[in-house]
């Protein structure tokens, strides 16, 4: 379990003792100049550009969990996984497009501020806390968990360690930068992953002998996007369908992710961000996927144990030296998602509850204290629950949380997508959905996960359909009682007030739309 830790060298300390040293100058550089200049911790004083924007994005969204989860599914099944990188390419469009030109228009800082304009003070507090929820769990304590379970892995102490540091770590920096910092670090962080994690496949490629001989000791399955309609892991109807439910809502309406963008200098930059993540994404085969399907080849013993490909081949590959650079990466991909999680949930309880609820007017040095403190009690929250996940039930509950979340997207999407294309949807419907339709669709999940487990009653379709299913009956239910409503209570944004997208920006989708179609048709047909 210790072989990382019985590996490091004196270098390897000394390259990890710099990196953290590093990353809290530039935290603590960036605070002084935010004060001077009173700025609040949030939007970052609407000053970031599109590589910040692009790299910080995808430093949230490539927490641990995905160096663990990618290479597992490489070692297993190939390529499918790549699918939700290169899909998310539509949801991202729609993001650029469709959305951001909407909430920068709205002047708003947060998801439930961007609501609460539409449907009034209502909706704005269902949504904030239930933002605030879905950021605690899904992205401080099972990001933290992940984490937690590889730190565990790497210097083999106690779980609450583990999370205890890098928490502590993440909070310190978060405290002092707030959103500017975790964005300017995100740069030389990720700056860093793509590095180490292309190293890594090019030292498997070497080992292995070439692409060509990966290819012949693989099944010709591996390498196909697009799995069979009775493909028991990933079939083709449940990824069409079902991801797009999950990717709406993660994409184009979570605080975590948006916040970038509404930090941007302006919408150009903003729309450039999250073009850029959209190039990123394209690089997961080689610095995710790969290495896990080098690692089936190179160490198939590890057989059911696929979730340990990831560290296998670096403990293996790796010469001294390297793995101080490996622990700066999970450190590094740790303070991402974490650093961005607590940024979003302190601007959320800040702007959604305590300015607009609480205290109206105040001051600039009143919300990054209030700020501050949110960061601090999210900080011990996440702690508590990482550990008592690991005390219950290991990485299996893990799985189950994720699965859970899944179940969470549906209405999200549904309130988000007809506030933006049906002017006619109603505050009633909004706010009937995020209570009752999440409660139904919550339910749903805990029969699949719990009462009639999917592995037990196997009549359940795929769980990515049943997400879809969800969303197809949340939607029908939402336009219904917004059409039979009386008196309807809409504040619509004057299409006019909506800044137009540049040519530039439509000409670097476009390439990136003919780039992911190149892949999915040379990664398919065999």
């Amino acid at each position: 379990m210790n072989s990382i830790y019985d590996k490091l060298t004196t270098l390897d300390f000394i390259i990890v003792a710099v990196y953290l040293v590093t990353l809290l100058i530039i935290g603590y550089v960036v605070s002084v100049k935010q004060s001077k200049k009173n700025e609040t911790l949030f939007m970052a004083g609407n000053s970031l550009n599109w590589y910040n924007i692009g790299f910080n994005m995808w430093g949230t969204n490539v927490g641990p969990s995905s160096l663990l989860a990618f290479a597992s599914i490489g070692y297993a099944t190939g390529i499918v996984a790549g699918n939700f990188e290169w899909y998310a390419f539509v949801f991202l469009l729609l993001l650029a497009i469709v959305f951001a030109p909407r909430y920068i228009a709205s002047k708003v800082s947060t998801m439930p501020e961007y609501m609460g304009k539409r449907y009034g003070d209502s909706t704005q507090t269902i949504l904030a806390w239930y933002a605030m929820v879905k950021i605690l769990v899904s992205w401080l304590s099972l990001g933290l968990f992940s984490g937690g379970v590889l730190v565990r892995q790497i210097l083999g102490i106690p779980m609450w360690q583990s999370v205890t540091v890098l928490v502590i770590f993440s909070g310190i920096f978060t405290f002092a930068g707030g959103l500017k910092a975790i964005a300017k670090v995100n740069v030389f962080q990720m700056i860093l992953l793509i590095v180490v994690s292309l190293t890594l496949s090019y030292l498997g490629l070497q080992k292995v002998g070439g692409i060509d001989v990966l290819i012949s000791k693989t099944p010709s399955n591996f390498w196909n996007l697009v799995r069979p309609s009775d493909d028991a892991h990933y079939p083709w109807p449940a990824i069409l369908l079902g991801y797009p439910v999950a990717a709406v809502a993660f994409f184009c309406t979570d605080q975590s992710m948006v916040q970038s963008v509404l930090g941007a200098k302006n919408l150009e930059q903003g729309q450039l961000g999250v073009n850029f993540i959209g190039w990123l994404k394209v690089l997961a085969l080689p610095l995710f996927i790969l290495p896990g399907i080098l690692c089936s080849v190179l160490f198939p013993e590890l057989g059911k144990n696929s979730d340990l490909a990831y560290m296998t081949m670096v403990t293996n590959l790796f010469p001294s030296g390297m793995n101080g650079l490996v622990i700066c990466v999970m450190i590094a991909v740790l303070v991402g998602t974490i650093g961005s999680s607590l940024n979003a949930l302190s601007t959320v309880f800040t702007n959604d509850i305590y300015v607009k609820k609480i205290n109206p007017t105040a001051s600039i040095k009143e919300q990054i204290k209030i700020g501050r403190i949110t960061v601090a009690a999210g900080c011990v929250f996440a702690i508590l629950i990482a550990v008592a996940i690991d005390n219950i039930k290991g990485q299996n509950l893990f799985n189950i949380f994720q699965a859970v979340l899944g179940f969470l997207a549906p209405s999200l999407s549904v309130v988000f997508l007809l506030s933006i294309f049906w002017k006619r949807t109603t505050k009633r419907a909004v706010n009937a959905t995020l209570s009752w339709g999440s409660a139904f669709s919550l339910s749903v999940g805990v029969l699949y996960l719990w009462i009639f487990p999917a592995d037990v009653y196997k009549i359940w379709p795929h769980f990515l359909l049943i997400s879809f299913y969800i969303f197809v009956v949340l939607m029908v239910a939402a336009v219904a009682i917004s059409l039979l409503d009386k008196n309807p209570e809409t504040n619509f944004i004057s299409e006019a007030d909506v800044p137009k997208t540049s040519k530039r920006v439509k000409i670097l989708f476009a390439l990136l739309g003919l780039v992911i179609l190149s892949l999915y048709l040379i990664f398919n047909g065999n």
